[in-house]
């Protein structure tokens, strides 16, 4: 394997990483401000118990962001552990 293989594929790993960390604090935010909106509002638990009218999770983005992270970190040591090994 060549050395450019192993720099491509840890380069790939490092954007997998940074873009999973943006999604997790995006999806950490989201969550954040769906609950202060919420609790702001007086009496108005209906929406906070039922979930409607729906919205997009802020549960996706974290878990997205988690295995982002995860492809990322493989990515990383495989291209790391090849560079050692050719």
């Amino acid at each position: 394997m060549l050395f450019r293989d192993c720099v491509i594929l840890m380069g790939l790993g490092g954007l997998f990483l940074v873009l999973g960390l943006a999604t997790v604090i995006w999806g950490k935010r989201e969550e954040k401000s769906y609950f202060n909106a919420l609790s702001a509002r007086p009496g108005d638990t209906r929406e906070f118990m039922e979930h409607w009218p729906p919205r997009p999770q802020p549960g996706a983005l974290k878990l997205g962001g988690w295995l982002a992270i995860a492809i990322g970190l493989v990515m990383l040591i495989t291209g790391g552990v090849l560079w050692l090994v050719r």
